[in-house]
């Protein structure tokens, strides 16, 4: 005789205990079930009989006794083992069909070959291959909802063979149908034992029960009769041996299956849930969507008050250096910077701009009227190191200042006080200290850097003009110097200091400054304001974080049953977690990208009304990224919780 599939020794089963009194279901079961053979478990409502067919089928354990699966203890089993038994060995067919609502028939008859990592086109066309021999070829894309009773079991048994169903647990399979349904479906169990499979048939119709070849009576848990005990079954049985599916559960036992196809199946089955309950999906993701935008806009928000505030600092020169003499010690004289220090220090790479700076207040006179005002001497570069440009007439050229000519820029102040406001202001003469210089342009109006003075009320004429015409000395009061990178004038002030070192035969006889520390001051605040407000904003993703994790823990109370189906067709504990996390994921990144949308959308908005507005690669990624770190950190509590249910428990939740 053929060594036996499935032996049960002593089965018992038992609930309650601890605070709640203990029941008894089966009471010492003992059995065997060659391959081939078509047995069918027949007794009444709360005999036991679906506990047996649940621990026959591993998805429940007995309280004591002993399983043995070809050959193997299934006590010995893991989870990821009793997994691949429900996956290769065994197919369920339920009397309440059991089929995914939100999975077309299709999709539904495919689980298990995922699970199993079997290739996509592999089991699509068995799947299609499948139905079309079950007689629903043009029913494959409808869901369970559309299809009748009998189309529904017909789904579910195709699902039982999908990875070979070499063991069919048949659980009132034909309870819920009308008499024509249910004949065809015992016409289909008929056809299948005759092909080799095993048929396990659960029912309580004595009719139905005689179908098959072999009938084990039990009541209260107890085997009443065994028509096997009249006839034994035959030598040979047809289908797959019990050590041919010793050796395929060792070697399978080892294999982890195809991640790519399950992670993609996760991610469909999520999609399609999402889109099923789009209503509540999107008052799930309101959280998500509120707190990356408001992060994206608060950075941008922040980052462009930090530009303009910066870029205002650099028009009142606070990113240039200044270059002056000074004493060493207190008592001694200050040190001279000469036109060839100036020369030396405008060929360091460092340094964008030099310009050396001439002047003191002098009597301007103008017809009658005489006032005044601070007259500089400066060179070509005074428009771009102030960033102060002209805004009527020109600046004075290099030609001018080679031959001295006798040409001056005026501040607003200037023009006001000293003009006729009638008459072009443009080739009027100023006399300044006896000598007639021509307007030949207006500064921009910039108002006052500091409380005592006003960058108006000035006069610009070239550095040479103002040190033969005006002054008589040729060195600079002081210089001033533009760095060529902002962000790194302590560098160009170094380079600047060792040079002079050199020039000056190691003597510090001079003094060089830098607004820069003023400008690092304004920057770390504005960036302690940016994060303040990013942190604020942040809340709003705790708070979509907080109801990703309600909606998942809801999502896993009301599809229970769908876990239970899942892992009564082979998911392992890790698939139930990866669905359901791909989900938490899927809500947040649907969540995050909306929010970005959003947040680029609002920031359009503030800058048509004048709100400076500077978005970051940086800080749009950083969002996104955090907004699945959250779908991921409140999405993992409930998807453990739906991997760790019960399968029985789960199958037979409402």
């Amino acid at each position: 005789m053929s060594a036996p599939l499935i032996e049960l020794s002593d089965i018992r089963k038992s609930y309650g205990g601890v605070d709640t009194p203990t029941v008894e279901v089966l009471r010492g079961v003992s059995l065997s079930i060659h391959p081939g053979e078509f047995v069918a478990i027949v007794g009444a409502s709360g005999s036991g009989k679906s506990t047996l067919m649940n621990i026959l089928g591993c998805l429940d354990r007995p309280t004591s006794g002993h399983y043995r699966f070809a050959g193997k203890d299934v006590a010995e089993l893991d989870s990821d083992e009793l997994a691949w038994l429900r996956r290769e060995a065994f197919g369920f067919v339920f009397q309440g069909y059991h089929l995914i609502p939100a999975g077309s028939a299709q999709e539904n008859v495919e689980m298990p070959a995922i699970y199993a990592g079997i290739p996509a086109a592999e089991r699509h066309t068995r799947a299609t291959a499948l139905l079309a021999r079950l007689g629903l070829a043009g029913r494959t894309g409808n869901r369970p909802h559309q299809l009748s009773g009998g189309q529904q079991q017909r789904v579910s048994i195709a699902r039982a063979l999908m990875n070979g169903g070499h063991i069919i647990l048949a659980d009132e399979p034909t309870g819920a149908l009308d008499s024509h349904s249910g004949a065809e479906v015992m016409a289909l169990l008929d056809e299948l034992a005759s092909q080799g499979h095993v048929i396990i048939l659960i029912t309580h119709d004595r009719e139905v029960a005689a179908r098959a070849h072999r009938v084990i009576e039990i009541r209260d848990g107890l085997m009443l009769s065994d028509s096997a005990d009249a006839q034994p079954p035959a030598e040979n049985h047809p289908g797959l041996q019990a050590h041919d599916l010793r050796q395929r559960l060792d070697r399978g036992a080892t294999l982890r299956g195809a991640w790519k196809g399950e992670l993609l199946e996760s991610l469909q089955a999520a999609w399609r849930v999402m889109w099923i309950n789009r209503f509540r999906t999107a008052l799930t993701l309101l959280g998500i969507v509120i707190g990356v935008a408001s992060v994206v806009v608060m950075l941008a928000v922040g980052e462009g008050s930090k530009r303009q505030v910066m870029a205002q600092m650099a028009a009142f020169g606070s990113n240039i250096l200044y270059l002056n003499g000074a004493p060493r010690t207190l008592g001694q004289p200050a040190g001279r910077i000469t036109l060839d220090d100036v020369a030396a220090i405008g060929d360091l790479p460092q340094v964008k701009h030099i310009m050396p700076i001439t002047g003191e207040k002098m009597m301007v006179r103008h017809g009658n009227n005489s006032q005044q005002f601070f007259v500089a001497g400066n060179n070509v570069w005074f428009p771009e190191i102030f960033n102060w440009p002209v805004v009527e007439g020109a600046f004075f050229t290099e030609a001018d200042e080679a031959s001295g000519a006798a040409v001056a820029v005026i501040g607003p102040k200037v023009r006001e006080k000293m003009l006729d406001p009638q008459r072009d202001p443009l080739g009027q003469y100023l006399l300044i200290g006896n000598v007639p210089f021509q307007v030949i342009g207006i500064l921009a109006s910039k108002g006052s850097s500091s409380g005592d003075q006003d960058s108006d009320g000035r006069i610009s004429i070239p550095y040479s003009s103002a040190a033969m015409r005006l002054f008589g000395n040729r060195d600079p009061d002081y210089v001033t110097i533009a760095a060529v990178d902002s962000s790194r004038v302590n560098e160009t002030e170094q380079a600047i200091d060792h040079l002079l070192r050199q020039r000056h035969q190691g003597k510090h006889d001079y003094e060089l400054t830098n607004d820069a520390a003023l400008i690092q001051a304004e920057a770390r605040t504005q960036n302690s304001l940016s994060l303040m407000l990013g942190a604020i904003a942040a809340i709003s993703l705790l708070v979509g974080g907080i109801g990703v994790m309600n909606i998942m823990l809801m999502t896993v109370r009301e599809r229970t049953r769908e876990i239970g189906i899942r892992m009564a067709t082979g998911a392992r504990q890790r698939d139930i977690l990866r669905q359901f996390l791909s989900e938490a994921v899927m809500l947040s990144m649907v969540g995050g990208v909306t929010g970005i949308v959003l947040a680029l959308s609002v920031g359009a908005g503030l800058m048509l009304a004048g709100i400076p507005v500077a978005f970051a690669l940086p800080s749009i990624l950083g969002a996104f990224a955090c907004a699945v770190a959250t779908g991921v950190l409140f999405g993992f509590m409930p998807a453990r919780k739906a991997a760790r249910l019960d399968p029985v428990k789960a199958l037979t939740s409402e």
